[in-house]
């Protein structure tokens, strides 16, 4: 069934498709964005850096297992009761992490998440998951009581 809808640019009434005006929609939204925007007053006067976002980022150390010095512990915080083992004390990027947190998650049989450079494993497995990480050339101690 096609809607009428009243086009401002040419003064008439049209029969469209539901699809058509939602076309038309989305076109007069975004000519009325770049309708507003003035480019006397929006404009960078100075930028030290640009917009290169990879000259900005800090590099993030990728050591070898063997040079890294972990903590794992046992933490109840914030979880409502909840253990959960985190570990901490990475030097690796991202996905190196997420993989590796992956790995751990697999062995251990329960679930985790990566969040902030630490891994953190639902459950008590600390002694579980210091001899995994040792096996994997990692150098780990339990931390806390």
């Amino acid at each position: 069934m096609p809607l009428k809808i009243r086009q401002q640019e040419f003064g008439k009434i049209v029969d469209m498709k539901s699809r058509d005006l939602l076309k038309l929609m989305a076109q007069r939204k975004k000519n009325a964005g770049s309708a507003s925007a003035n480019p006397a007053t929006d404009r960078v006067a100075y930028s030290e850096f640009g917009t290169h976002a990879a000259a900005t980022e800090r590099a993030v150390p990728d050591l070898p297992p063997a040079q890294q010095d972990l903590r794992v512990q046992i933490s109840r915080k914030g979880r409502k009761g909840k253990s959960v083992t985190v570990i901490t004390g990475f030097a690796h990027k991202l996905e190196t992490i997420e993989a590796l947190a992956k790995k751990l998650k697999s062995q251990c049989g329960s679930g985790g998440t990566v969040k902030d450079n630490t891994i953190e494993i639902q459950g008590e497995h600390a002694t579980k998951l210091v001899s995994l990480l040792i096996n994997k050339g990692y150098k780990a101690k339990i931390s806390g009581g």
